[in-house]
């Protein structure tokens, strides 16, 4: 037998108890036990916590086994969650799914929203059955809750004790609650979704800051996608920038695992790449399916939101925020905190560029002034230093005198080559395309010959040139700049050694690369800061690699050897 008063209204707490005159004695009785459960409602400012007490209150009140709370989601077309009561946690596993209410009895409920009392639900022509392993329900009792004059969901009720169907009295009780629990969740959904805009813009500040600080851009990037899944909750963070081949490659990945994602390529023939590179965003509720999705880098994930990093028109990259498959979808005020994020991000992205390019440019300018005044005065002063030995051995007539000179003036001879080698690389320009990798380690070691006051040794092992490709190249560079840095900074070495090997082997026997910098000078001290190894240590990691260091090439052992190694 049903019961569903459709007259009832559920729009404020005042009309709802009002009914309540004049009934029976029972609910008389009931009154103070109403009122302490709707103070307890009252309680707390979490949603999902103050979902639970909802049910818990709801079941205690109606003295009903079972209880749930029925979310329905931003289209009115389902549910988006769903609270439960009273089920053992391995039941709730071994059924599996929570209802998505698209269907049977909780779906007519959505669309048709009203009070409704069942003695036994299985017998509703609107009931579609339970999944296998569900508790028994007979008995069930359902008010509809209103949060500032919306729908939010359905509260439910099943099982009364001692298999009694539930009377008029427990439907008032029940609307009277689900009245209150609508004030308590609309205070709950107010607090968080203050807390959740207070966490997008630390999230906003944080990257800001990290890549107006100067440091690392790779770093700067990768905490922009460690903030972008940490707020969006999300199962990975990548930011992508445009490849020079057209389309977006993945420069950045914040997630369990980044290695396979780093360096994918997103081609312009990608319906995504093309509309992220129109400053649009995509939002995906699943990507399974979809037909704008061509290659395999999402298909571990469910819900996508992909964002675009622009500032003025100009499309500086984009964000993705993947959801594992299964996730909840992005809400409309997830996708607007989100595309706020994203906004700052691509101002802050933007300012750091040109931060940068102003340093580079300070830098350039001091390298061209250093260039200049090797050129003009240096290389001609040990010119005519080395004339003026020249003379002094044609006069000189002793053996031993005239060989001394000699070989002075064929030294002199080799620092100049070396200086002007050394002019050559500080007068590259900065936008030149790069060479070959032994070009471009060449480049390191010329560039570095300046600071050091000397120029690092090198060795090439292996065909360094055909058999590393661009990406573990590119690293590879950097991770070189970064121990010939350090050798310079640090080490007060007189002697660096430089060795690329690419027939290396790594501890599971496939092929790589590996980097070696060794010097003479003073080690690497017990305690200081080691940011400079961590870099390498994180470069090396994202791509499968390792790096490490070791003994020098000084007298026992004095010094640092830097390894660095990569999958080829």
């Amino acid at each position: 037998m049903a019961e569903q008063d459709a007259k009832d209204s559920p729009d404020s707490a005042t009309r709802a108890t009002g009914s309540l005159r004049g009934l029976s004695d029972e609910l008389t009785a009931r009154v103070p036990e109403l009122l302490e459960a709707t103070r307890s409602v009252g309680t707390g400012l979490e949603l999902h916590s103050t979902l639970d007490r909802i049910c818990g209150t709801a079941a205690e009140l109606t003295r009903a086994r079972y209880a749930a709370i029925g979310v329905i989601d931003e289209a009115g077309e389902g549910l988006s969650d769903f609270v439960t009561h009273g089920v053992p946690g391995e039941i709730a596993h071994a059924v599996g799914r929570r209802p998505d209410g698209r269907t049977g009895l909780l779906g007519a409920l959505i669309h048709e929203p009203g009070p409704i009392t069942l003695e036994d639900l299985t017998e509703d022509p609107r009931f579609a059955g339970f999944p296998a392993a569900h508790p028994r329900m007979r008995t069930f009792l359902g008010v509809p809750v209103h949060v500032q004059g919306d729908l939010f969901g359905n509260l439910y009720v099943a099982e009364k004790a001692g298999g009694e169907p539930f009377g008029v009295t427990d439907r008032h009780l029940l609307r009277v609650l689900a009245t209150e629990a609508g004030i308590a969740i609309g205070h709950a959904r107010s607090y968080e979704a203050a807390r959740q805009r207070e966490r997008w813009i630390d999230g906003s500040v944080a990257v800001t800051t990290a890549l107006l600080s100067g440091g690392d851009a790779d770093d700067a990037l990768t905490v922009v996608a460690e903030q972008a899944r940490r707020l969006a909750d999300s199962a990975a963070g990548v930011v992508l920038l445009p490849a020079e081949e057209g389309g977006l490659e993945v420069v950045a990945v914040a997630s369990d695992d980044p290695a396979p994602s780093l360096g994918v390529i997103i081609p312009p023939t990608s319906p995504v790449a093309a509309a992220l590179l129109r400053g649009e965003p995509v939002f995906m509720d699943d990507v399974a399916g979809d037909s704008r999705v061509i290659t395999r880098l999402a298909d571990r994930f469910g819900p996508h939101m992909l964002l675009p990093l622009s500032v003025g028109g100009r499309v500086l990259g984009a964000l993705a925020m993947p959801r594992a498959k299964g996730g909840r979808p992005y809400s409309e005020a997830e996708r607007l905190l989100a595309t706020q994020f994203a906004a700052q991000a691509a101002l802050a992205l933007m300012t750091a560029e040109a931060q940068r390019d102003r340093e580079r440019l300070a830098v350039y300018a001091d390298r061209d002034r250093i260039a200049r005044d090797l050129h003009d005065l240096v290389i001609q002063r040990l010119f005519s230093t080395g004339m003026m030995l020249e003379q002094a051995q044609q006069r000189s007539a002793v053996t031993a005198v005239r060989e001394g000179v000699g070989r002075a003036v064929d030294e002199l001879d080799v620092t100049i080559q070396e200086i002007r080698t050394a002019v050559f690389a500080l007068q590259q320009e900065p936008a030149e395309v790069p060479g070959r990798l032994r070009t471009r380690v060449m480049r390191e070691i010329g560039m570095a010959a300046v600071p050091l006051g000397f120029k690092p040794s090198h060795r090439f092992l292996g065909p360094v040139d055909s058999l590393v490709g661009e990406l573990a190249g590119k690293n590879l560079i950097a991770a070189l700049r970064e121990a010939l840095s350090n050798a310079f900074r640090h080490a007060r070495a007189s002697r660096v050694e430089v060795t690329v090997d690419a027939t290396a082997v790594l501890p599971d026997g496939r092929d790589a690369v590996r980097l070696s910098v060794a010097d003479d000078g003073v080690g690497i001290p017990e305690s200081g800061r080691r940011s400079g190894l961590r870099n390498l240590a994180r470069r090396a990691e994202s791509l499968g690699g390792a790096s490490w260091f070791g003994p020098g090439t000084g007298e026992d052992g004095g010094g640092t050897t830097v390894y660095w190694q990569v999958p080829l």
